[in-house]
This record gives C-alpha cells, sequence and structure tokens, in this order.
C-alpha cells in the first residue's frame, strides 16, 4: 500500500522526551495507520476505520485498563 499521501498526527498521550510515540494516519480512504514515530520506516498496523472507531471506543470505555 502506497502511504506516501499519509498525515501523520502524534497522540496526545506520547511523552516529549523520546519515550513510547505513537502516530496515526487517519486521512487516507479506507485505512487508518498506525506507526511507532521513533521508526517511521518501520513496521506499520492497518486497520479498517471500523475496526479503528471499536479499538478507539475501547480505550475510551476503559475497556484495556488493567
Amino acid at each position: 500500500m502506497d502511504l506516501s499521501a499519509a498525515i501523520w498526527r502524534k497522540s496526545s498521550r506520547s511523552s516529549g522526551n523520546g519515550g513510547q510515540c505513537v502516530e496515526v494516519a487517519a486521512n487516507l480512504p479506507g485505512v487508518v495507520v498506525l506507526r511507532d514515530s521513533k521508526d517511521p520506516n518501520g513496521p506499520k498496523l492497518l486497520f479498517t476505520p471500523a475496526e479503528w472507531r471499536a479499538f478507539v471506543g475501547g480505550i475510551q470505555s476503559g475497556e484495556f485498563d488493567r
């Protein structure tokens, strides 16, 4: 998949001191892409918009809290 048009946005939960940094690109048709900002050329995770909404909804509802 060509990701050259992806517009990456860093998570508001990512720390600014080189810690865990996650970026998401949601501007591509039919796909939401996730990457590690410390390794922008590394592997990416691809989700459908429905999968991404379910994931974000789970985070917001505390589904993944320990």
